[in-house]
């Protein structure tokens, strides 16, 4: 019979990948480092490859072992999807779940849906991680969070994807900027080059850049913001004007500001909020709930701002 390796040696090798130290490894698995280093050499002694790499100094994981390390992550969550699956199954939506959301989604949209949830599923915990998009499908894949709510386009593939809703973008500049003239808002390639931007690593950064069509676009003085408020801030002080999702302008962030946001012509520009978690989840009855209190509270509120069609000043 062929080697099947265990789950307690698995989750002995991944702990060591990850702390690339025996000792934190063995004291994250509640064992000591002789369990763990004999666990491991089992495991290493049935696959017949060397996972791992130490010296007096250093701990480093082969050229196998980082091939292994990605396929013992996802057997290791699928076999806790397994556990959930059977206690979801004897008490549904009693779960804990552990939602991640973008910084540009999570005070728009949370508010508005968390308390709904509540109302309806009593005993369903929800505890949340505000984190950019990377880091979020990353703890997806380790089974540290089970949804996240992201902005679409993005690299989803091998998730369980739910498309929510569109969420367009509006243009917000100060109210005597050129770029707001006119019966219709557009943004030609020379207004383009004024655009700010959020700095690397936010999607927001990449959905504004495909909005306009362009991926070089670069501040002159190399200013990027860290965060939405620190953009409008830069916006204000008259370095140039910015693309906002329109959950932000309806969700108030222009408040005691002195900038008008409009919407783009059409067809205007969008990102598509996605509930995404793993293929393998047991937590798929929480998964089409939380999906449809969203879509319920709200994507209508999104249709009646869309029907308006006005420009925002708060």
């Amino acid at each position: 019979m062929a080697y099947l390796p265990s789950l307690r040696q698995l989750s002995y090798f991944v702990a060591v990948a990850k702390t690339l130290n025996f000792t934190r490894a063995a004291e994250a698995c509640f064992v000591g480092q002789s369990t763990l280093s004999t666990g491991l050499k089992e495991l290493e002694d049935g696959l017949g490859i060397r996972l791992v790499e130490r010296d007096r100094q250093n701990v480093s994981l082969t050229s196998d072992g980082l091939e292994v390390l990605q396929r013992a992550q996802a057997i290791l969550a699928a076999g806790q999807d397994l556990v959930e699956y059977a206690t979801g199954a004897a008490k549904p939506m009693t779960a804990n779940i552990r939602l991640g959301v973008i910084p540009t989604i999570a005070p728009f949209l949370l508010p508005k849906v968390l308390p709904e949830v509540r109302e309806r599923f009593p005993n369903l915990k929800i505890t949340l991680r505000e984190d950019l998009t990377t880091n979020l499908l990353t703890r997806i894949a380790d089974h540290r969070l089970d949804f996240a709510l992201i902005a679409l386009p993005y690299d989803v593939e091998g998730l369980l994807v739910k498309e929510l809703f569109n969420d367009e973008f509006w243009l917000v500049a100060r109210e005597d900027d050129p770029a707001l003239k006119g019966k219709e808002v557009h943004l030609p390639a020379k207004m383009a080059e004024r655009l700010l931007l959020l700095e690397e690593g936010h999607c927001l950064r990449d959905h504004s850049l495909h909005a306009c069509k362009r991926s070089d676009i670069r501040n002159a003085e190399g200013m990027e913001a860290t965060s939405l408020l620190t953009l409008l801030q830069m916006v204000e002080s008259g370095m140039g004007i910015a693309l906002l999702p329109e959950m932000a302008v309806k969700g108030g962030l222009l408040t005691n500001t002195e900038l008008v946001a409009r919407p783009l012509a059409a067809p205007a520009p969008k990102r598509v909020i996605a509930l995404v978690a793993r293929s393998s989840s047991a937590r798929l009855a929480e998964f089409e709930a939380l999906s449809t209190c969203i879509q319920e509270r709200f994507q209508g509120s999104l249709r009646v701002a869309r029907s308006a069609r006005v420009s925002v000043r708060s």
